[in-house]
């Protein structure tokens, strides 16, 4: 499916280190008016710790993503190592990684925005959770977890600024799981004049209902879509449950992946509105992708 040139950068605050030197670039959009979109929610495999068997995969769904005509790739916390809080430490990666810089060709190539999950090494402190966010134009940049869950501050330390991509004229705001739990995350969204809030979380089954319940609200409280990006594997010793999907501004579940099964969820959005469409992955996606 062709698509037309991607124009995707950060309008709102970016995240900062605020324990180094480190200052992410400020990038200004141009575009005014709002094309119609489409989000491709990734819920994919994910081996514990196995970060260059779990890029491939990315890379393979970020290009079958482009081929149906997706303009943006997001995958779920952590989505590059796993959940694994215990050796977020070591696993924690530079803000030069290479893995960066393959997921940005990636997305120069097929002309998508790509957000994954990554733990972030702080030179000063515990890592971050942080998601990568790589641009068509060959920029990287990252949003930083605020909101930790119960337990995660022994491992990892809060970011502190709001994260907001512009994508041909469609404001998202991006959390990180227990972000959204917090109402202050997604009122400040709503402040910035987000037209979408975009979730990557590991979600349980036990606790499905809970935060789609909460991710309901916030779509008919703020009227804006709301999506989510789950893990189907078992992660840091966590059984997922996928369902990835998006609810609209009513709070309706529009689309959603069917449980557990790796797929991609393509969410359709234009002036408000969201449809959607599931693509279930195979092993003749993996083997035709990584055969071309």
């Amino acid at each position: 499916m062709a698509k037309s040139p991607i124009k995707a950068q950060w309008t709102g605050a970016l995240a900062r280190d605020h324990s180094s030197s480190h200052t992410d670039k400020r990038l200004k959009m141009t575009t005014t008016t709002a094309a119609p979109i489409t989000i491709a929610l990734a819920q994919l495999p994910i081996s514990k710790a196995a970060v260059d068997e779990n890029l491939q995969t990315h890379l393979t769904y970020i290009e079958r993503a482009a081929a149906l005509g997706a303009n943006m790739v997001a995958f779920p916390e952590l989505s590059l190592t796993g959940y694994e809080l215990a050796l977020l430490s070591q696993l924690a990666m530079p803000r030069n990684d290479k893995i960066f810089a393959t997921l940005t060709a990636a997305a120069v190539a097929t002309n998508t925005v790509v957000i994954a999950g990554c733990p972030l090494h702080n030179p000063n402190g515990k890592p971050y959770i942080a998601a990568v966010i790589c641009f068509p134009n060959g920029e990287h940049t990252f949003y930083l977890k605020q909101h930790l869950h119960e337990g995660e501050d022994v491992y990892c330390a809060p970011g502190h600024e709001s994260g907001l991509i512009n994508v041909n004229g469609t404001r998202i705001a991006l959390a990180v799981c227990a972000d959204f739990t917090h109402p202050s995350h997604a009122a400040n969204a709503a402040a910035q004049q987000a037209d979408v809030y975009l979730a990557s979380a590991l979600i349980s089954p036990g606790g499905y209902a809970k935060d789609a319940e909460l991710l309901a609200a916030i779509a008919q409280r703020h009227q804006f879509p709301v999506l989510l990006a789950n893990h189907v594997s078992i992660t840091g010793g966590w059984q997922t449950c996928g369902n990835s999907g998006g609810w609209n501004a009513a709070g309706e579940l529009a689309v959603s992946a069917p449980g557990t099964q790796p797929s991609l969820v393509l969410c359709r959005i234009h002036h408000g509105a969201i449809t959607g469409s599931v693509e279930v992955m195979t092993h003749t996606h993996y083997k035709e992708l990584v055969i071309d």
